[in-house]
């Protein structure tokens, strides 16, 4: 089935991203493949910032202080 919307030919990856309501991150560490989802909504709210630094810190298995010191100094 053919749609009638024409697609843009000068669209990036990074304008595509900007459209949608969350941004997909994965990373491979130790071996293992970890997904995390994170709302591109300006600003996180602080919660919803701390519980995306404990998951990526319990898959690195770090404490979240030590994530959180490292990113932000």
């Amino acid at each position: 089935m053919r749609s009638g919307v024409k697609l843009p030919r000068d669209l990036s990856g990074a304008e595509l991203a900007k459209s949608g309501s969350h941004i997909r991150v994965r990373s491979i560490f130790r071996g293992a493949e970890h997904q995390v989802t994170i709302p591109a909504h300006s600003p996180l709210k602080v919660g919803t910032l701390s519980g995306i630094l404990l998951e990526i810190a319990t898959y690195l298995e770090i404490s979240k202080d030590v994530l959180a010191r490292e990113l932000f100094g």
